[in-house]
């Protein structure tokens, strides 16, 4: 924590990244290059080590392409760890990023699991697309610190990295966000969330 004009202000270190999708690989992958301590879970082992060997392989990518030097990608492959439970993943974690399919009873699911089982302070993600997160972020009690972060591919082929605040995410929740966001991808931009359901 860090005080600025004598509030608490979150510092985030640790990343979970619920669901070893291609979603959830691409975001641990980028956050772990960042300098983030990521954890990422799935309750598939197969699924978490065929994710761990995805986000080899793209740190890899990145070193060839010479964005990561040698042992920045070292690094960042040992700043990533795995989880078997949600609730063991998201223990020490500040932002947690869900990144399961878009299915809303999954990520109702997840979400009243973060609101019972997270750090007080800590922010939730939904990696969503079709889905509000305004409508997610009905079941927590932590509505002001729920926020949507996607990667998209632009018309130029670049990816960008979305950023999603609802009508209830406090600027607090939103410039931490935008504080990641800025360390994972060169590409940031905000758009609005999709209507409630």
């Amino acid at each position: 924590m860090l005080e600025v004009f004598g509030l608490c202000r979150l510092i985030v270190r640790t990343i979970a990244v619920i669901g070893a999708t291609a979603t959830g690989r691409a975001f641990a992958a980028a956050a772990a290059a960042a300098g983030y301590t990521v954890v990422l879970e799935d309750v598939s082992r197969e699924m978490r080590d065929c994710g761990v060997a995805s986000i080899a392989s793209l740190l890899q990518e990145r070193r060839e392409s010479g964005t990561l030097t040698e042992e920045a990608t070292t690094a960042a492959f040992r700043n990533i760890s795995t989880e078997s439970t949600v609730e063991t993943a998201i223990r020490h974690a500040e932002l947690i990023v869900e990144a399961v399919p878009e299915e809303l009873e999954m990520k109702l699911e997840l979400f009243t699991i973060f609101d019972k089982f997270a750090k007080p302070d800590a922010i939730f993600v939904s990696t969503l697309e079709k889905l509000s997160i305004l409508d997610i972020s009905d079941v927590t009690i932590r509505r002001d610190r729920c926020m949507g972060m996607r990667f998209v591919r632009d018309e130029s082929g670049e990816d960008t990295l979305e950023l999603v605040p609802t009508a209830l995410t406090s600027l607090e929740t939103q410039q931490i966000c935008r504080e990641v966001a800025d360390k994972l991808s060169k590409n940031v931009r905000v758009v609005r969330d999709r209507d409630p359901a």
